[in-house]
């Protein structure tokens, strides 16, 4: 409280900064950025690039322009006008365009240019628009190497800048630059090694500077730097030159003005038609390796596979709850991301249209088509049409030893990134563990630290009351100290406590040997076993084919032929006799483990279904009515029981009045005898009539217990099912089945 005051009276003198005038403050309109921010981001107020001296010498020959291989599927260019349009149709529209020229600058300094045409709109489900990334519409320009991926700044070989002010870069995002939309944003690439802006990419908006020089990743340095595009849902213009659409602060010359020392340009493909390459692999037996493989060697084969729309639809920002990673097959995976279109296989649609309209190479990836006879000419027919060379690649037996030396290191790195993760895991428990004992310590010595002091409080207590005892002792005796001796008493108790109090602090500090941090150990390198050496092929972590897909077709797998619509057939890992040969061996040997799951039966097996049902349900029909007649003569016991104890009950009424009569037979028997002997004859004769009927009754009763349905259990237990004649009576009207419960019944 003291210190408070001080520090407002202080911060009282200082003076406020200085106002700026609103006008350096002025946002410009629709940049998003003011020209303060620029400031603080390194746009100086004085440009720093100077005009370009005139060329002297060779210029590239032809025109810079994107060649078809080098753009992505949902690309179609403009033949006039150089102009790009993506296709939207159904989950396209989700999906990034891309695009590189054919023209890279390794020196010097070079401006081109774009701008959006057209922002595209369309109805979208409500439940889509919440899962589907934004925004919704984008455009990234910027720069590349040669082969890279044509989706900018989603690797480390491309660099550029986006409509939102990013500056993007290997799937990171900086804030640098205005935004733009319908603008003529200009991108300038300076590799002048004399430059002030040596080796930057900038970005000018309508002739303006957008952004500060920035700087370019050291792995691109010294490379040749595409000019690259990125868009989603518009349409742009293109211009490399050799005239500008908008004037920049200072002369720049373009693409299209490159001296051939300060560029390369790529060779336009002639007299290529492209090809249609169908594999034909047994699945799990090397078939996406191959792929990849194939894919490695030969860049500009496009993969037509829905792993690839996976991959594509990643790459444009899109997700799927359970991870792209998560799937049923490699073949036909599920779409999974919530999105209609996405999930409805429309992408896969309208690439298959446009496909055979386009120059380029295709590896058509389908494992289950590719096998069956019925699904290849169907998907060979629909590139019929077009001067593509359809070409069919089987593989099957023994491959090649660059494949299994591929398989062997794929086999090995997913091993190594299995004990990564377990190493991790094992660190992670480790430091939850060592954390864990090192709280549990702290506490024991805690309560350690407070036991202690609560004893010395406690003898420090006790021999303050010895001290004070003594005092009253001495007072009591009648000494009396002097002022002297008090005050030395006093000094003394004083001592004593501080004393106490000392030790008290010192027992409390305990020397802690400071605990070493493990050292991070690297995971353990592992290496194959002699039985992943001798594998051919590698289990991949997802199947080629669910079973049930496999189960239901692998008996219909079979080599192509040409009649099927074949431009050429070749087989790479064994000639055809071989192939047809292992392709029987293959399929025998799965037929002997594997379910058949589309087993039709045949007229004879219908027939005799039918009649066992109709005696099924006969015997349903038998158990319930024996079960009701069952339950009426348990109703029938009851009641027969109930007579029984009424009678017994008569009985024993009538045995107590016999016995009340007895008593006073002696006075009746004068009176018997003067009434004669006719009554006497009466009585015996009722007596007679009565005991008749109770015996009648009772054999009535044992007769209908004798006339009960079933037999002893005792003996049902024993009885040998496969000696009954008829399972509708094993006796006394009792079915075979008359404990059936419905586990027994579904198993029938």
């Amino acid at each position: 409280h003291t210190h408070f005051p001080l520090a407002i009276r202080i911060l009282t003198m200082i003076e406020p900064p200085a106002k700026k005038p609103r006008t350096e403050e002025a946002e410009a309109p629709g940049t998003g950025t003011s020209s303060s921010s620029l400031g603080l981001l390194g746009v100086a107020s004085k440009e720093k690039e100077i005009d370009a001296e005139p060329l002297s010498g060779p210029t590239i020959d032809g025109s810079v322009t994107f060649y078809t291989q080098d753009t992505t599927m949902n690309i179609m260019q403009s033949m006039i006008g150089n102009m790009l349009v993506p296709l939207t149709d159904g989950g396209l529209t989700y999906l990034y365009a891309g695009a590189r020229a054919n023209v890279g600058i390794k020196s010097g300094r070079y401006s081109f240019e774009f701008k959006i045409l057209e922002t595209m709109s369309f109805a979208e489900d409500p439940n889509s628009r919440a899962r589907a990334p934004q925004p919704r519409t984008q455009l990234r320009v910027g720069v590349a190497t040669e082969g890279s991926s044509l989706f900018l700044g989603e690797t480390p070989d491309s660099v550029g800048f986006d409509s939102d002010g990013h500056f993007v870069h290997n799937k990171t995002k900086t804030a640098c630059s205005q935004r733009y939309a319908a603008d003529v944003v200009t991108v300038v690439l300076n590799l002048e090694q004399s430059s002030p802006n040596a080796n930057t990419i900038s970005l000018f908006k309508n002739g303006q500077r957008a952004s500060p020089p920035q700087p370019l990743p050291e792995n691109l340095k010294g490379k040749a730097l595409f000019p690259i595009v990125t868009f989603k849902n518009v349409s742009i213009l293109y211009n490399f030159g050799p005239s500008s659409l908008a004037s920049l602060p200072f002369k720049c010359h373009t693409v299209a003005e490159a001296l051939t020392s300060d560029a390369i340009r790529l060779p336009e493909p002639k007299g290529v038609h492209g090809e249609a390459i169908f594999p034909v692999c047994l699945p799990d037996e090397g078939t996406f390796d191959w792929l990849d493989m194939f894919l490695e060697k030969n860049p500009s084969y496009v993969e037509l596979s829905d792993r690839a729309i996976l991959q594509w639809a990643e790459k444009s920002g899109l997700t799927r709850p359970t991870g792209f990673n998560v799937r049923s097959s490699n073949d036909k995976p599920e779409m999974g991301f919530g999105i209609m279109h996405l999930d409805d296989h429309s992408i896969r649609r309208v690439l298959q249209s446009v496909a055979p309209l386009q120059g380029r190479n295709y590896v058509v990836m389908e494992v289950k088509s590719n096998l069956l006879k019925h699904d290849r000419k169907e998907l060979v027919s629909k590139w019929a049409s077009t001067s593509l060379k359809k070409k069919a690649v089987v593989m099957m037996k023994s491959p090649p030893a660059a494949f299994k030396k591929r398989t062997q290191e794929l086999t090995l790195k997913q091993k190594q990134e299995a004990a990564k993760l377990k190493h991790q895991v094992k660190l992670a428990e480790d430091k939850r563990r060592r954390l864990m004992e090192k709280k549990a310590k702290e506490l024991e010595k805690q309560q350690a630290k407070m036991a202690r002091r609560a004893e010395k409080e406690k003898a420090m207590l006790a021999k303050k009351v010895e001290l004070e005892k003594m005092r009253a002792d001495a007072i009591l005796s009648g000494l009396e100290l002097t002022e002297e001796q008090t005050k030395e008493q006093d000094s003394q108790d004083q001592q004593i406590l501080e004393a106490m109090m000392a030790d008290s602090g010192s027992e409390d500090v305990v020397e802690e040997v400071p605990e070493e941090e493990p050292v991070e150990e690297e995971p353990p390198a592992v290496e194959l076993t002699e039985e992943e050496m001798q594998r051919t092929f590698r289990k991949p972590q997802v199947p080629d084919l669910t079973s049930y897909a496999l189960n239901t077709s692998f008996m219909k797998f079979s080599i192509p032929e040409h009649d099927e619509g074949f431009d050429e057939i070749s087989f790479d890992w064994a000639d055809e006799a071989s192939s047809q040969q292992f392709l029987k061996e293959w399929k025998q040997q799965l037929k002997t483990t594997t379910r058949i799951e589309d087993i039709q039966p045949g007229k004879w097996f219908n027939t005799k279904w039918k009649d066992w049902q109709k005696t099924l349900l006969s015997w349903h029909a038998k158990a319930n009515s024996y079960k009701a007649l069952i339950a009426k003569q348990a109703q029938e016991k009851q009641a027969r029981d109930a007579k029984r104890a009424a009678l017994a009950a008569a009985k024993e009424k009538e045995a107590n009045e016999k016995k009340a009569a007895d008593a006073s037979e002696g006075e009746k028997k004068a009176e018997a005898k003067t009434e004669g002997t006719l009554k006497e004859e009466v009585k015996e004769e009722v007596k007679e009539e009565i005991k008749e009927e109770e015996v009648k009754e009772e054999e009535d009763l044992q007769n209908e217990e004798n006339e009960e349905c079933g037999i002893d259990p005792a003996e049902f237990e024993d009885l040998d099912v496969f000696g009954v004649d008829d399972p509708m009576d094993i006796g006394k009207g009792q079915p075979l089945f008359s404990a059936f419960g419905f586990e027994d019944w579904t198993m029938m």
